[in-house]
Protein backbone atom coordinates (compact mmCIF):
# COMPACT_ATOMS: atom_id res chain seq x y z
CA UNK A 1 0.00 0.00 0.00
CA UNK A 2 1.10 3.55 -1.02
CA UNK A 3 1.73 5.63 2.15
CA UNK A 4 -0.53 8.85 2.35
CA UNK A 5 2.42 10.53 4.28
CA UNK A 6 4.94 12.11 2.42
CA UNK A 7 7.76 10.46 4.04
CA UNK A 8 7.76 8.08 7.58
CA UNK A 9 9.49 11.34 9.47
CA UNK A 10 6.37 13.64 8.31
CA UNK A 11 4.07 11.11 9.65
CA UNK A 12 5.40 10.55 12.80
CA UNK A 13 5.69 14.33 12.85
CA UNK A 14 2.41 14.69 12.30
CA UNK A 15 1.40 11.45 14.59
CA UNK A 16 3.52 13.44 17.50
CA UNK A 17 1.62 16.80 17.14
CA UNK A 18 -1.59 14.96 17.12
CA UNK A 19 -0.81 12.63 20.47
CA UNK A 20 0.10 15.73 22.13
CA UNK A 21 -3.33 17.14 21.36
CA UNK A 22 -4.81 13.93 22.42
CA UNK A 23 -3.15 14.44 25.66
CA UNK A 24 -4.60 17.20 26.55
CA UNK A 25 -8.27 16.37 25.53
CA UNK A 26 -10.81 19.02 27.14
CA UNK A 27 -12.77 16.42 28.75
CA UNK A 28 -12.91 12.96 30.14
CA UNK A 29 -12.05 9.76 27.34
CA UNK A 30 -11.71 6.89 25.81
CA UNK A 31 -9.35 5.75 22.79
CA UNK A 32 -9.96 3.13 21.24
CA UNK A 33 -9.05 0.48 18.04
CA UNK A 34 -11.38 -0.42 16.50
CA UNK A 35 -11.38 -3.63 13.85
CA UNK A 36 -12.79 -3.06 10.51
CA UNK A 37 -12.51 -4.62 7.15
CA UNK A 38 -10.61 -1.67 5.80
CA UNK A 39 -8.29 -1.73 8.74
CA UNK A 40 -7.92 -0.33 11.88
CA UNK A 41 -9.86 2.24 12.79
CA UNK A 42 -9.18 5.22 15.36
CA UNK A 43 -11.61 6.86 17.75
CA UNK A 44 -12.46 9.22 20.72
CA UNK A 45 -15.11 8.48 23.07
CA UNK A 46 -15.82 11.17 25.95
CA UNK A 47 -19.17 11.54 27.15
CA UNK A 48 -21.83 9.74 29.33
CA UNK A 49 -22.02 6.21 28.16
CA UNK A 50 -25.99 5.83 28.20
CA UNK A 51 -25.90 9.45 26.78
CA UNK A 52 -27.44 9.28 23.12
CA UNK A 53 -24.70 8.72 20.32
CA UNK A 54 -23.46 11.13 18.47
CA UNK A 55 -20.52 9.96 15.55
CA UNK A 56 -17.90 13.14 14.06
CA UNK A 57 -16.33 12.41 10.80
CA UNK A 58 -13.52 15.35 10.44
CA UNK A 59 -12.32 16.76 6.77
CA UNK A 60 -9.66 15.53 4.59
CA UNK A 61 -5.98 16.42 5.55
CA UNK A 62 -7.14 16.62 9.30
CA UNK A 63 -8.06 14.26 11.83
CA UNK A 64 -10.16 14.42 15.33
CA UNK A 65 -8.49 17.23 16.34
CA UNK A 66 -10.50 19.20 14.11
CA UNK A 67 -13.38 19.04 16.95
CA UNK A 68 -11.26 19.84 20.39
CA UNK A 69 -13.28 23.07 20.40
CA UNK A 70 -16.74 21.56 20.39
CA UNK A 71 -16.73 18.25 22.36
CA UNK A 72 -16.60 20.08 25.80
CA UNK A 73 -20.26 21.45 25.19
CA UNK A 74 -21.00 18.74 23.13
CA UNK A 75 -20.31 15.95 25.44
CA UNK A 76 -22.15 17.11 28.30
CA UNK A 77 -25.20 15.30 26.44
CA UNK A 78 -24.39 12.96 24.03
CA UNK A 79 -21.76 9.96 24.13
CA UNK A 80 -19.47 11.72 21.54
CA UNK A 81 -17.20 9.50 19.24
CA UNK A 82 -14.78 10.88 16.99
CA UNK A 83 -13.63 8.90 13.93
CA UNK A 84 -10.52 9.04 12.58
CA UNK A 85 -11.13 8.70 8.89
CA UNK A 86 -9.33 5.75 7.21
CA UNK A 87 -6.61 7.28 4.63
CA UNK A 88 -5.80 10.23 6.06
CA UNK A 89 -3.71 12.45 8.77
CA UNK A 90 -4.91 10.59 11.80
CA UNK A 91 -4.16 7.16 13.82
CA UNK A 92 -6.81 5.17 11.22
CA UNK A 93 -5.69 2.51 8.43
CA UNK A 94 -4.19 4.21 5.46
CA UNK A 95 -6.33 2.50 3.04
CA UNK A 96 -8.05 4.91 0.57
CA UNK A 97 -10.73 2.60 -1.22
CA UNK A 98 -12.96 4.17 -4.07
CA UNK A 99 -15.79 6.53 -4.00
CA UNK A 100 -17.73 4.91 -6.51
CA UNK A 101 -18.16 2.01 -4.67
CA UNK A 102 -20.11 1.04 -1.50
CA UNK A 103 -16.99 0.46 0.55
CA UNK A 104 -16.94 3.70 2.93
CA UNK A 105 -20.63 2.83 3.72
CA UNK A 106 -18.87 -0.70 4.86
CA UNK A 107 -15.91 0.79 6.24
CA UNK A 108 -18.80 3.03 8.88
CA UNK A 109 -21.02 0.14 8.76
CA UNK A 110 -18.09 -1.91 11.05
CA UNK A 111 -17.66 1.15 13.17
CA UNK A 112 -21.00 1.39 14.34
CA UNK A 113 -20.94 -2.76 14.59
CA UNK A 114 -17.69 -2.25 17.32
CA UNK A 115 -19.25 0.71 19.26
CA UNK A 116 -22.24 -1.36 19.32
CA UNK A 117 -24.31 1.73 17.92
CA UNK A 118 -27.46 0.66 16.01
CA UNK A 119 -28.38 4.30 14.63
CA UNK A 120 -26.68 7.59 16.06
CA UNK A 121 -26.81 11.08 15.12
CA UNK A 122 -23.78 11.84 12.64
CA UNK A 123 -21.59 14.56 12.04
CA UNK A 124 -19.33 15.25 9.20
CA UNK A 125 -17.11 17.88 7.76
CA UNK A 126 -16.00 18.77 4.22
CA UNK A 127 -15.37 15.46 3.02
CA UNK A 128 -16.44 14.26 6.12
CA UNK A 129 -19.58 15.65 5.09
CA UNK A 130 -19.70 13.57 2.04
CA UNK A 131 -18.73 10.44 3.97
CA UNK A 132 -22.13 10.90 6.14
CA UNK A 133 -24.23 12.29 3.44
CA UNK A 134 -23.20 9.32 1.53
CA UNK A 135 -23.93 6.86 4.74
CA UNK A 136 -27.87 8.78 5.50
CA UNK A 137 -28.47 8.10 2.16
CA UNK A 138 -27.58 4.06 1.92
CA UNK A 139 -28.57 3.26 5.51
CA UNK A 140 -31.20 5.78 6.91
CA UNK A 141 -32.29 3.87 9.26
CA UNK A 142 -29.30 4.04 10.87
CA UNK A 143 -29.11 8.02 11.30
CA UNK A 144 -31.34 9.60 13.67
CA UNK A 145 -30.41 13.18 12.92
CA UNK A 146 -27.75 14.52 10.02
CA UNK A 147 -25.53 17.60 10.83
CA UNK A 148 -23.19 18.73 7.49
CA UNK A 149 -20.84 21.59 7.38
CA UNK A 150 -19.86 22.64 3.96
CA UNK A 151 -20.30 19.28 2.62
CA UNK A 152 -18.79 18.02 -0.69
CA UNK A 153 -20.67 16.27 -3.23
CA UNK A 154 -23.83 18.15 -3.36
CA UNK A 155 -22.93 21.16 -5.57
CA UNK A 156 -19.87 21.91 -8.67
CA UNK A 157 -16.31 21.37 -6.80
CA UNK A 158 -14.21 24.22 -6.91
CA UNK A 159 -10.91 23.86 -8.97
CA UNK A 160 -8.48 25.03 -6.01
CA UNK A 161 -5.58 24.04 -7.59
CA UNK A 162 -4.72 27.33 -9.36
CA UNK A 163 -4.39 29.42 -6.43
CA UNK A 164 -2.92 26.86 -3.60
CA UNK A 165 -0.18 24.81 -5.71
CA UNK A 166 1.83 29.01 -5.95
CA UNK A 167 1.08 29.14 -2.67
CA UNK A 168 2.33 26.20 -1.42
CA UNK A 169 5.20 26.26 -3.15
CA UNK A 170 5.95 29.89 -1.38
CA UNK A 171 7.04 27.92 2.03
CA UNK A 172 5.35 28.20 5.43
CA UNK A 173 4.61 31.77 4.50
CA UNK A 174 2.31 30.48 1.44
CA UNK A 175 0.83 27.34 3.42
CA UNK A 176 0.02 30.01 5.95
CA UNK A 177 -1.61 32.10 3.62
CA UNK A 178 -3.59 29.14 1.80
CA UNK A 179 -5.15 27.82 5.50
CA UNK A 180 -6.51 31.79 5.57
CA UNK A 181 -8.36 31.24 2.55
CA UNK A 182 -9.79 28.18 3.38
CA UNK A 183 -10.80 28.71 7.01
CA UNK A 184 -10.11 32.32 6.84
CA UNK A 185 -7.57 34.91 8.98
CA UNK A 186 -7.49 33.27 12.99
CA UNK A 187 -8.29 35.48 15.82
CA UNK A 188 -5.79 37.45 17.17
CA UNK A 189 -6.22 35.65 20.34
CA UNK A 190 -5.86 32.12 20.55
CA UNK A 191 -6.59 29.91 23.21
CA UNK A 192 -3.65 26.74 23.70
CA UNK A 193 -5.98 24.29 22.34
CA UNK A 194 -6.49 26.63 18.72
CA UNK A 195 -3.09 27.11 18.44
CA UNK A 196 -1.82 23.72 19.25
CA UNK A 197 -4.63 22.66 16.04
CA UNK A 198 -3.22 25.45 14.02
CA UNK A 199 0.38 24.09 14.50
CA UNK A 200 -1.04 20.42 13.04
CA UNK A 201 -2.86 21.72 10.32
CA UNK A 202 0.23 23.09 8.92
CA UNK A 203 2.28 20.40 9.80
CA UNK A 204 -0.18 18.04 8.03
CA UNK A 205 -0.06 20.41 5.09
CA UNK A 206 3.95 19.75 5.01
CA UNK A 207 4.26 16.27 5.12
CA UNK A 208 0.11 14.86 3.72
CA UNK A 209 -0.56 13.94 0.29
CA UNK A 210 -3.94 15.51 -0.12
CA UNK A 211 -6.71 12.92 -2.17
CA UNK A 212 -6.78 14.04 -5.70
CA UNK A 213 -10.01 11.97 -6.54
CA UNK A 214 -13.52 13.79 -7.28
CA UNK A 215 -16.22 13.03 -5.16
CA UNK A 216 -19.17 11.64 -7.08
CA UNK A 217 -22.41 13.77 -6.74
CA UNK A 218 -25.06 12.72 -4.91
CA UNK A 219 -28.36 12.46 -7.20
CA UNK A 220 -31.13 14.02 -6.14
CA UNK A 221 -33.31 10.72 -5.80
CA UNK A 222 -30.66 9.87 -2.72
CA UNK A 223 -30.94 13.00 -1.05
CA UNK A 224 -34.82 12.65 -1.43
CA UNK A 225 -33.96 9.35 0.71
CA UNK A 226 -32.87 11.60 3.72
CA UNK A 227 -35.95 11.05 6.24
CA UNK A 228 -34.33 12.11 9.10
CA UNK A 229 -33.93 15.83 10.23
CA UNK A 230 -31.13 17.73 8.62
CA UNK A 231 -28.74 20.68 9.61
CA UNK A 232 -26.75 22.19 6.59
CA UNK A 233 -23.85 24.97 7.23
CA UNK A 234 -22.73 26.65 4.35
CA UNK A 235 -19.98 29.29 4.05
CA UNK A 236 -20.97 32.13 1.39
CA UNK A 237 -17.30 32.16 0.55
CA UNK A 238 -16.37 28.81 0.52
CA UNK A 239 -13.65 27.74 -1.59
CA UNK A 240 -13.68 24.33 -1.93
CA UNK A 241 -17.86 23.87 -2.85
CA UNK A 242 -20.36 25.85 -4.99
CA UNK A 243 -22.16 26.36 -2.01
CA UNK A 244 -25.07 28.33 -3.59
CA UNK A 245 -26.11 25.68 -5.96
CA UNK A 246 -25.21 23.14 -2.34
CA UNK A 247 -27.68 25.40 -0.96
CA UNK A 248 -30.42 25.45 -3.60
CA UNK A 249 -30.39 21.27 -4.45
CA UNK A 250 -30.38 20.75 -0.86
CA UNK A 251 -33.55 22.89 -0.25
CA UNK A 252 -35.01 21.11 -3.36
CA UNK A 253 -34.48 17.89 -2.07
CA UNK A 254 -34.21 16.99 1.39
CA UNK A 255 -37.67 17.48 3.17
CA UNK A 256 -36.72 18.08 6.74
CA UNK A 257 -34.12 20.61 6.39
CA UNK A 258 -32.54 23.21 8.73
CA UNK A 259 -30.34 25.22 6.61
CA UNK A 260 -27.61 27.81 8.00
CA UNK A 261 -26.31 29.86 5.08
CA UNK A 262 -23.70 32.78 6.53
CA UNK A 263 -22.72 35.42 3.01
CA UNK A 264 -19.10 35.70 4.74
CA UNK A 265 -17.98 32.43 6.40
CA UNK A 266 -15.36 30.52 4.39
CA UNK A 267 -15.18 26.91 3.79
CA UNK A 268 -14.41 25.71 7.28
CA UNK A 269 -16.89 27.67 9.90
CA UNK A 270 -15.82 28.46 13.50
CA UNK A 271 -18.64 29.07 16.63
CA UNK A 272 -21.18 26.56 15.15
CA UNK A 273 -20.97 24.72 18.64
CA UNK A 274 -24.11 25.87 20.55
CA UNK A 275 -26.08 25.93 17.06
CA UNK A 276 -25.23 22.61 16.11
CA UNK A 277 -26.60 21.54 20.00
CA UNK A 278 -29.89 23.12 19.81
CA UNK A 279 -30.46 21.11 16.63
CA UNK A 280 -29.12 17.96 18.01
CA UNK A 281 -31.11 18.60 21.34
CA UNK A 282 -34.76 16.91 21.27
CA UNK A 283 -37.58 19.34 22.12
CA UNK A 284 -37.90 18.24 26.00
CA UNK A 285 -34.20 19.27 26.85
CA UNK A 286 -34.23 22.48 25.53
CA UNK A 287 -37.37 23.17 27.05
CA UNK A 288 -35.48 22.06 30.40
CA UNK A 289 -32.20 24.00 29.49
CA UNK A 290 -34.50 26.81 28.87
CA UNK A 291 -35.90 25.78 32.32
CA UNK A 292 -32.56 26.43 33.97
CA UNK A 293 -31.33 29.57 32.17
CA UNK A 294 -34.27 31.89 33.78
Amino acid sequence: MVSVFKSSEGRRDIHDRYESLLRQWPVENRQLRLPTRYGETFAIACGREDAPALVLLHGTAANSASWIIDVPLWSRHFRVFCIDIIGDAGLSAESRPPYESDAHQQWLDDVMRELSLSSAALAGMSFGGWLALDYATRRPECVDKLVLFSPGGIGRNRNILLWAIPLLLLGPWGRRKMLERIGGRPATSLSPAESSLLELTATIFTHFKPRTAKLPQIGDEALQRLNMPVLAILGGKDVFIDAPETKRRLEQNVPDLTMRHLPEAPHFIPGQTEAVLQFLLDPAEMARRSGQAM
